[in-house]
């Protein structure tokens, strides 16, 4: 049986990977200065950037509609026997409801909530092709990917909090005072949420360090296979830091740095890192 795996653009892989398994992929709509841009198409996340460095306000991120899931799902069966559509978390987007809809008008074509975002989610979006290499159905592999999702663990550790103040999620005096006090805040993601549970305090390389030893250091109950290193624009020696962290502190087969998408980067801005891997 020949499946189909495709994604939101949410799912941060590289052109690399989503090339090697023919992953498509469906871009979400970025919203600037009131025109709409297809993320990764025509809108990047030094667009996005640049646009508030300069004074624009901050982008919004839509869906895409039933209509177009549809559209897309049905070009996807005219060459494969059903279609796997892995979404952004139904927690952040209308994206996982939208492109249900869209299943129901078609045979054969099965829209799976990752309850994740970033890499995260391209976790799923990648043992679901390794599902599909080794030739189970469309079922086994939902059922497969249903007992992994509860086992990824995404959490990104955040330098500059202005862009959580412009979008609403923190306020201009918690900002001022972590920027005073040097604080980086750790946002998880649980419960198809994301949440601020633990705040590093010193430079940011310092900060990156202890967040990649605390989540790495010690553990037996990583799935050693594969780690995503996921970041929105950092300085060389940050990401080296983080690097090194990850040497130090594991022993992964593979580790693939990616950098986040529009997404990530509407929400959490510039010198935003993250570590992303599955528990056994």
């Amino acid at each position: 049986m020949k499946i189909k795996i495709s994604s939101d653009s949410t799912c941060d892989l590289s052109p690399e990977l989503i090339e090697k398994y023919g992953i498509g992929i469906v871009p979400l709509t970025i919203i600037i200065d009131g025109k709409e841009r297809k993320d990764g198409i025509d809108i990047h996340p030094k667009d996005i950037f640049d646009w508030v460095d300069s004074g624009g306000e901050m982008c919004k991120t839509t869906a895409p509609s039933p209509a177009e899931y549809e559209e897309i799902f049905r070009a996807h069966l005219r060459d494969h026997d059903a279609v796997i559509h892995i979404n952004i978390g139904s927690g952040f987007s209308a994206s996982w409801q939208n492109a249900k809809l869209a299943a129901e008008q078609c045979e054969n074509v099965y829209a799976f909530d990752s309850e994740n975002l970033s890499t995260g989610q391209g976790h799923l979006v990648l043992e679901a092709a390794r599902l599909c290499e080794k030739g189970l159905s469309p079922l086994e592999i939902i059922d497969e990917l249903t007992d992994i999702r509860g086992r990824v663990e995404s959490s990104f550790i955040l330098c500059r909090l202005d862009y959580l103040v412009k979008g609403g999620r923190c306020s201009a005096a918690a900002a001022f005072g972590a920027n005073v006090l040097k604080l980086k805040p750790c946002i998880e993601v649980t419960g198809n949420k994301m949440i601020s549970k633990r705040k590093y305090r010193g430079s940011y390389s310092q900060c990156l360090r202890e967040y990649i030893k605390e989540r790495l250091s010690g553990r037996e109950d990583i799935v050693m296979e594969r780690l995503f290193l996921t970041y929105t624009p950092c300085s060389e020696s940050d990401l080296q830091a983080a690097r090194d962290a990850v040497s130090e502190f594991s022993s992964f087969s593979e580790v693939f740095e990616t950098t986040a998408g529009c997404t990530i980067s509407c929400h959490c801005g510039p010198q935003t890192l993250g570590v992303l891997f599955i528990r056994k």
